[in-house]
């Protein structure tokens, strides 16, 4: 996998708080074949391991997709057992985004299709160009669409879910956002700048707590919500020790002293 991963994905770090991953050499769609799967896999596995870190950006290349989705001319040969060992690796790629310990914006620019919104939605914060248009093909050539798909219902309602996945139909990004599936909209040119000023957000928030803000959203996605509610007390106490509070706290007293 080290040539792959060298091959298939691309890292740059606007600043030391922010890794940007590149998806490269995967034609102008950023199609989602095995290999590319793994490689990226692979790639997340390593930058996890990245103390510095507050925040990964993901993007593909090019503008003309974030991801169009699954390989077709691979998953046209497909059988059931190598369906479950393909499915399989593309499930284990979008964990690694979901369980990622820092924060993940995905950068959605012209179509984000099938396992490639599956991805996406694995990630935290979905920023879009307004041009942008996403959708839930699989259906339009035979497969259900599976494995993150299946957060669609909790995350925008089940009638919106139903509507992406039975009819196969795109919609816009402005749609998407006003549907909760995407955060935010901003025009294709002011796109980056827009991911990077986030970026930099994230990045004057303490490391301990960013990362422990994002456990505990993983968390409650599995728990009650009178369980989540009591679970998250002793996880209150913890921040203390970090000493992040009382650095960010007394910071926050003195600007307050000093404007009064």
């Amino acid at each position: 996998v080290m040539g792959e991963k060298a091959m298939y994905s691309q890292i740059s770090y606007p600043t030391p708080a922010t890794a940007v991953l590149t998806i490269t050499d995967a034609g102008p769609l950023n199609v989602l074949s095995t290999p590319v799967i793994r490689a990226l896999t692979a790639q997340l596995g390593e930058l996890a391991e990245n103390s510095e870190l507050h925040c990964l950006v993901l993007r593909g290349s090019g503008s003309r997709a974030f991801i169009a989705g699954a390989d077709i001319k691979e998953m046209a040969a497909l059988t059931a057992s190598t369906g479950r060992a393909f499915i399989g690796a593309l499930r284990d790629l979008c964990n690694a985004v979901r369980h990622f310990p820092v924060p993940v914006i995905v950068r959605l620019e012209g179509h984000t299709l099938g396992g490639g919104l599956e991805l996406a939605m694995a990630g935290d914060l979905r920023i879009a160009a307004d041009d942008a248009v996403v959708g839930m093909p699989e259906v339009k050539v035979g497969i259900p669409s599976v494995i993150h798909a299946a957060m669609m219902p909790a995350q925008i309602g089940a009638a919106r879910a139903a509507w992406l996945l039975l009819t196969g139909e795109n919609i816009p990004a402005t749609q998407a956002q006003q549907w909760g599936l995407i955060n935010e909209c901003v025009s294709r040119d002011r796109l980056d700048e827009r991911i990077l000023e986030i970026a930099e957000g994230l990045a004057q928030i303490g490391p301990v707590v960013l990362r422990q803000q994002k456990r505990l959203l993983r968390r409650w996605e599995c728990m009650t919500v009178d369980a989540a509610i009591d679970d998250s007390i002793a996880e209150f106490g913890e921040a203390f020790k970090t000493g992040e509070p009382q650095h960010h706290m007394n910071a926050f007293l003195e600007r307050k002293n000093k404007r009064s």
